[in-house]
Parts: structure tokens; C-alpha cells; sequence
């Protein structure tokens, strides 16, 4: 099932994400989802599953593969659930391309409504007619309310919406005890959080256990047909011995797509996580890099303490994948702190949010690109860098990047799944172990 909504803002991630913990806790095994290019609600998906969140986004990996890695991330589960993006028929541009809508179309999945109570009543009546009927293709097949203020409204509520024809399958008191920190791109990223985020999902779970009535939205979830499709398989490389990919993780690195690990095992890499906040040098025998987005701005100062990696960085001769917060962890500087000095440029934060899909076109070769390829991505972030030299990457208004033979770093998020060939690439130009330059 999808959880949808009106717009943002109204309680979508709540509702999924305790949904999905309330399921798990009943023992069933649930897939969870998340439409669009976000990384941070599926690190709260995770917890509340134990399993990858995994993004749903036609943009990124074009709508044939929306199937196809819906069953790869859904196999061996009883139930998933797939959290919406802004409201219900929001897309690119004026189109409904990569909403909710759109996914839910794909998936032929029911939606479920959720639909912020807080200073309305019978009026809820008129929303939920509304998305139901706009588009006779997406099927609104039930609705939670959220905000709910008291058993009052609770009931004018249900009333009201007793005559859409669209059944009512939990009523949320607002409760501030189950809120989630935000900062500057969002909530705080579950990794981030730890065992605050562990407890903040378990009382998510109660909370919409309590609320919802469970059954029927497992009914509703078993009610989607089959999907007559072959699962996403990463396409598996050439075999030997692989080479050490290094992933950049722990709280200031959270961003990445769980099929890009995949991926790269499928391209014949071991993976070797490191924690650019702790670890003082690579892990043994690295070949490659990747180094992808997260809050390297929250963590400044720390990154630049480390010198020991930086150091090692620096001197790194193999091949590096790094996008947005890897940009800045390369660049010369972050908000005036020491970074690794790969990448000619300088960064700091801005009060202005970049945010939007693109549509760019590669100027040169580098270890993901070669010059004239197209690629689709997404940018969102709040800082800004002022980069030496021509861009990596070039669209209609604007130009990012910076490439040469042994770096491919900028602003853009890909996704892998959607250019399969960038981890055979990245594998294929890697020397093991690692070579300093």
C-alpha cells in the first residue's frame, strides 16, 4: 500500500514509518519504500524494519525499473509499505511524472490518505472526495486522520466522511511526544540520532498501532494484484578477486541508495565501510572511493581534526565517486575548516536551498563519465561551492562538477540502478590495493 497525502506536512512519515514498526512488531516481515530521491525518511524505515529503505523515483531510474525494484527490495516480505512525496499528484514540473500518483499507478497499489484533521472537520469530506476522484487510475482506498483533537472530532470527522465513500482506518490524537528533530535539508537522520531514533520509531509504532486499525490495512495491502515483472537484479561483473571499495559512512555521511552497494558487488568489489569522523586511515587494500552525501557542514570541524584521513585522502591514487557532502569533504575548505584539498574549491553554507531534478550532460571523461553521456540526478542542499576550472556537468541553466581522470565529484545524487554501468566502471578503473599519489 502507499501512504500518501494532501501535501506535505501532514503526517505521512509518521503515519508510514509507525505503520511499518506496528507491522513488524505483529511478526509480519515488511518491505518499506520511499517515493522520490529523499534519503533520510528510509533511515527511520529501516529501523522500524530492520531492513534497507529503499526509493521508488521514475526520474532516476526511468519508470520501467519502478517495478522491477519495488519486487527486488519486497522479496521474502508479507507486506510493504510505500511512503508518498509531497502531495498525492505532485511531480516534475506540472506533470505528475515521479509523484506519488504516478508510483501508485505504476505498483497498481492502493493509497491511503492521510489527511491533517488539526482546524477542520466536516471539510475533511471535501479533500478526501477531491483526491479520490481527480484521477479514476489511482485508487484512494481508505483514509487515516491526523492531528485529531478529541473524541468530538474524531466523530464530525467520520461523519463527514461516511458519505465519500472512503473508509476511515485510523484517527491520530495529536501527541508532540512522538515528534522528530528537523535542521536545515529536514529531519535529523536516523544515524545521526541512534538511540533516540530507535525509541522515537517504537513510539511511532505504538502510537499507530493504537490509532489505526492494523487488519484492515493489511487486508487493503493484500487486496494490490500481482505485479507481472521480473525483479531488479544488479547485472553481476567479471569474477576475481575484487577490489576494496571504501564507503564513507557514519553520521556525517548518512545519503546513499542501497542498491549502489549492490551493485558494486554485483561489479565484483568488496565493500569496506569507514567513518570519515573516527577512522584515521582507509581500510586495508582500498582500489576505490565513494564517497556520497549527508552533513559533512554539521561536522566541520570534526572532519578537519581528522588529518590522519584527510591526509590519506589527499594522497589517495585511485579512483573517487563523491556527490554533494563527498564534494565538500574533497574541496579545500568547508565554512573555513581544512577538508582534503582533491577538489579546487572552496564551500560554505548559504541561508538558499538548491533543490530540483536535472537533466545534465556530461563535458569530459572521468571514472563515472565520459564527455557527451547524459545522466538524471537531484540536488538539495544549503551550501555552495566556488569551484576552479570548467564543470563537470552542464544544464539548461545551470553547471556543476568537477571531473578528471581519477575523480568524479559534484552536487548531483544519481542512482546507480538507473546507469547500472557507473559501479563496473568505477571497479573496472580501480588499482588494488591502494595507491598513493
Amino acid at each position: 500500500m502507499v501512504i500518501a497525502a494532501p501535501s506535505s506536512g501532514s503526517g505521512k512519515t509518521t503515519v508510514a514509518t509507525g505503520l511499518m514498526a506496528a507491522l513488524r512488531a505483529r511478526g509480519l516481515k515488511v518491505s518499506p519504500h520511499k517515493v522520490g530521491p529523499d534519503y533520510i525518511d528510509p533511515g527511520y524505515h529501516a529501523l522500524a524494519t530492520g531492513r534497507p529503505g529503499r526509493n521508488l523515483d521514475p526520474w532516476l531510474v526511468g519508470e520501467e525499473r519502478i517495478v522491477p525494484l519495488f519486487l527486488h527490495g519486497a522479496a521474502g516480505c508479507d507486506v510493504a509499505v510505500v511512503e508518498g512525496v509531497m502531495g498525492l499528484f505532485d511531480g516534475r514540473g506540472d506533470t505528475d511524472f515521479a509523484s506519488t500518483a504516478h508510483v501508485a499507478r505504476l505498483l497498481d497499489a492502493p493509497v491511503v490518505l492521510v489527511v491533517d484533521a488539526a482546524r477542520q472537520s466536516r471539510s475533511v469530506a471535501a479533500v478526501v472526495h477531491g483526491f479520490a476522484t481527480f484521477d479514476p487510475r489511482v485508487r484512494v482506498a481508505g483514509v487515516v486522520l491526523n492531528q485529531v483533537g478529541s473524541d468530538r472530532h474524531e466523530e464530525l470527522c467520520r461523519a463527514a466522511l461516511a458519505s465519500a465513500g472512503v473508509p476511515v482506518l485510523g484517527a491520530i490524537r495529536r501527541d508532540d511526544a512522538v515528534s522528530t528533530p528537523s535542521r536545515h535539508l529536514g529531519l535529523v537522520p536516523a544515524a545521526e540520532r541512534e538511540a533516540e531514533a530507535v525509541a522515537a520509531v517504537d513510539r511511532l509504532g505504538a502510537l499507530v498501532a493504537r490509532s489505526c486499525d492494523l487488519d484492515a490495512l493489511v487486508r487493503l495491502a493484500r487486496s494490490a494484484p500481482p505485479l507481472d515483472a521480473a525483479p531488479w537484479v544488479p547485472e553481476p561483473g567479471a569474477a576475481g578477486a575484487g577490489p576494496v571499495a571504501a564507503v564513507a559512512g557514519g553520521a556525517a555521511f548518512t545519503f546513499g541508495y542501497a542498491e549502489h552497494v549492490e551493485l558494486l558487488r554485483a561489479a565484483g568489489a568488496d565493500i569496506a565501510v569507514f567513518d570519515p569522523l573516527r577512522d584515521e586511515k582507509l581500510p586495508d587494500g582500498t582500489a576505490a572511493l565513494v564517497v556520497g552525501g549527508g552533513f559533512p557542514e554539521v561536522y566541520a570541524a570534526e572532519l578537519a581534526a581528522n588529518e590522519p584521513l584527510r591526509e590519506q585522502v589527499a594522497a589517495f591514487g585511485g579512483p573517487i565517486a563523491a556527490e554533494c557532502a563527498g564534494l565538500l569533504y574533497l574541496c579545500e575548505e568547508l565554512d573555513g575548516q581544512r577538508m582534503c584539498g582533491r577538489v579546487p574549491g572552496r564551500a560554505r553554507m548559504t541561508p538558499r536551498l538548491t533543490l530540483g531534478y536535472r537533466d545534465v550532460v556530461a563535458l569530459r571523461r572521468s571514472p563515472l563519465t565520459r564527455a557527451g553521456e547524459r545522466f538524471r540526478g537531484h540536488e538539495f542542499h544549503r551550501t555552495v561551492i566556488d569551484l576552479a576550472g570548467d564543470p563537470l556537468f552542464r544544464w539548461e541553466g545551470g553547471a556543476d562538477g568537477f571531473g578528471d581522470a581519477l575523480v568524479t565529484a559534484s552536487y548531483l545524487h544519481l542512482h546507480w540502478a538507473g546507469a547500472p554501468g557507473l559501479a563496473q566502471r568505477l571497479v573496472s578503473s580501480s588499482r588494488s590495493p591502494s595507491v598513493l599519489r
